[in-house]
């Protein structure tokens, strides 16, 4: 079998170290299946196409904590109960993401890659402040970004409409279905100087809040042990908090309300 060459720039048409210039310059073909195009996004606003919910991200006093509900739904229909909403970008970043399910799996593979591209093809990551491109445009997907950025020793988080546009926000975030409910928990307790445990917590309790009022986010689900997922961003890197330390607070959090308190 017969290798496909390397393809050759004009010194005016190099798409440098993106890889998305890379496959839009060699290869447009292989793009389509990123749900770019009008014909794609209404595809993929229509009921019969999984639709991520809920996911949030905190700063706390180390970095960042990214967090999101398992359901995915196709209009008022239940499609996946284990839908993993957090993932990894590169070691210091994550995306988290709502909307369809397909074109946001695409996002996060070609984001990956788009990461590994620019390290193999500058030698270096990239920076914090220049990630998630053009790859995002065309999506229709809402995700948020965040990381612990090396140069200024903090956490940050971004988040991002359909069209591509970046904005910071500088303590937390939620977007997908649930995200009104679930800011107002992140509101009413957040604080700049919170630990890893706290953080974590409170992005536990938003979602459960979240899914106590909205019906497309997904909450614990004792019976088939089914819980939010989590990851913490710090000067470490990227890490998954375990599920057996996700159950243990959901519990406390669920046992509190049983009682009577607010979770």
């Amino acid at each position: 079998m017969s290798e496909r060459p390397l393809p050759w720039f004009a010194a005016g048409h190099d798409p440098g170290p993106s890889f998305f210039e890379l496959l839009r310059r060699a290869a447009p073909d292989a793009l389509t299946t990123a749900g770019s195009g009008d014909g794609d996004a209404s595809r993929a606003s229509s009921p019969s196409i999984p639709h991520g919910t809920t996911v949030v991200a905190l700063r706390y006093a180390d970095g960042v904590v990214m967090g999101g509900d398992r359901r995915a739904t196709e209009g008022l229909t239940i499609a996946g109960r284990r839908m993993e909403k957090v993932q990894p970008a590169d070691r210091w970043s994550g995306v988290a993401i709502a909307g369809a399910a397909g074109p946001a799996m695409e996002l996060v593979r070609l984001f990956q890659t788009e990461l590994e591209h620019y390290e193999k093809v500058e030698g270096e990551p990239l920076s914090l402040d220049g990630n998630l491109p053009a790859a995002m445009q065309g999506f229709v997907v809402v995700p948020l970004f965040a990381g612990f950025d090396r140069q200024r020793q903090r956490g940050r988080l971004f988040k991002y409409d359909v069209t591509g546009g970046r904005y910071e926000e500088l303590d937390f975030h939620a977007t997908g279905s649930g995200s009104v409910h679930a800011r107002n928990w992140m509101k009413a307790s957040w604080r700049e100087d919170m630990s890893a445990d706290e953080a974590i917590e409170l992005v536990l309790r938003s979602l459960l809040h979240a899914a106590d009022e909205d019906a497309g986010t997904g909450g614990a689900d004792l019976i088939r042990g089914i819980y939010p997922t989590v990851s913490t961003i710090s000067d470490v890197g990227y890490a998954d908090v375990p599920e057996e330390a996700i159950a243990e607070a959901v519990r406390g959090i669920l046992d509190a309300l049983a009682e009577g308190g607010n979770g």
